[in-house]
């Protein structure tokens, strides 16, 4: 069979697809044929089969590649799609993810962001509450504001709410899929998907036309977290696909945070169980940014030196009509329970509870012992 000429990228692109090799296989073949891709596919069997993990199965198909990847036509689509292929060398591969253990050899890209800015992913349950709805999305645009990219899978409930989040405040966000490129999944994501592209990027280890199944989405939630400084999971029952991303979070010693919830709903079962077992529990921006200790020179844009405005003072501009009135009563180290910031606000109770709880969880609010509710200096 006559092998036509590759380049560097084409031979990584055919890797990537090859049936019966995965990526740790992949990387021990680059290390045996010093880091050249096109070396590889141009061996013979015999040679290629004494690297550990490279069966007769695995060595018929990359000797055989043609057969199994059409190379023209995946070029083509690439080209029609406006989209790129980033090998682990290309500006615009994510910074961490060569750290981790099986990093992927390339990644198809949608859109032109290089991801240059710090990574925290946001992630949780399909099934969501709109609890969890309103601190992802909370969450996702606080991150933003202060300079950090926000990473998700594009998935329903908190993925949706942590892009969305990002992009209400015109941040960078960054999508992983389990799927091709090509494919949006779920489809009710599409204008999602086009807004996310216009200024961040969406990402794929998978080549066009690559349908989701188990093994895909596991697959993509290691990239979610091993290009991330660290993960928050928002909310996951105790089986759900955040915990598969958390799990690979300590593997990659990446930092985990997880955001408690009502001890009566199940979709908060997995972020308690995460807490228990040693992820730093969330309430705020700052609970993450004092672990990831930015003021010595990891700092984002966007986060003051040190003298200047904290970060409550400057999220402090995005607050609510209803959250500005609370907390112009409680100024001033005044405690006051529901029933009299109802006097003062002449606000209904059941929206001051609900904008109470979100001043908690913006740490501007601190709810004491015997029921009353005092505010935090901005200062």
């Amino acid at each position: 069979m006559e092998i036509p000429e590759l380049n560097e990228q084409q031979a990584f692109m055919i890797l990537n697809d090859l049936p019966n090799i995965g990526p740790i296989t992949l990387h021990r073949l680059l290390a045996e044929f010093g880091d050249d891709p096109v070396a590889i596919l141009r061996t013979p069997r015999t040679q290629l089969e004494r690297v550990r993990g490279v069966g007769p199965e695995t060595s018929a198909a990359i000797v055989a590649w043609p057969q199994h990847f059409d190379l023209a036509r995946e070029e083509e689509r690439l080209a029609k799609a406006g989209a790129t292929f980033l090998t682990r060398r290309a500006p615009g591969y994510p910074r961490l993810l060569p750290e981790i253990n099986d990093p992927p050899i390339g990644l198809y890209r949608q859109g032109n962001y290089d991801c240059a800015q710090p990574n925290v992913a946001i992630v949780g349950s399909r099934r969501t509450t709109l609890y969890g709805q309103a601190v992802a999305r909370k969450l996702g645009a606080d991150l933003a504001r202060l300079g950090f990219c926000v990473v998700s899978g594009l998935a329903r409930g908190i993925d949706t709410a942590a892009h969305e989040g990002a992009l209400s405040v015109e941040g960078r966000t960054v999508a992983v899929l389990g799927t091709g490129i090509d494919i949006i999944y779920p489809s009710e994501n599409l204008g999602l998907y086009r807004r996310i592209v216009e200024t961040g990027a969406v990402l794929s280890e998978f080549p066009f036309g690559r349908k989701a199944d188990r093994q895909s989405f596991a697959m993509r939630n290691r990239i979610v977290s091993g290009m991330s400084e660290a993960v928050v999971v928002v909310e996951s029952d105790v089986s759900g696909g955040a915990m598969i991303t958390a799990r690979f979070a300590g593997e990659q010693g990446r930092l985990l945070f997880a955001v408690p919830g009502r001890i009566d709903q199940p979709s908060s079962a997995g972020c308690h169980q995460l807490i228990r077992d040693g992820a730093t529990l969330l309430t705020s921006v700052d609970d993450l940014l004092n672990e990831l200790n930015y003021l010595d020179g990891l700092r984002p844009v966007g986060i003051k030196e040190p003298g200047g405005q904290s970060v409550l003072a400057q999220l402090q501009g995005e607050l609510t009509e209803s959250e500005q009135r609370l907390l112009e009563v409680l100024r001033g180290g005044a405690m006051l329970g529901l029933d009299a910031l109802a006097t003062e606000t002449k606000l209904p109770t059941a929206e001051i509870a609900a904008t109470l709880m979100m001043l908690e969880l913006k740490k501007l609010v601190t709810k004491r012992a015997d029921g009353t509710f005092e505010g935090r200096s901005l200062n």
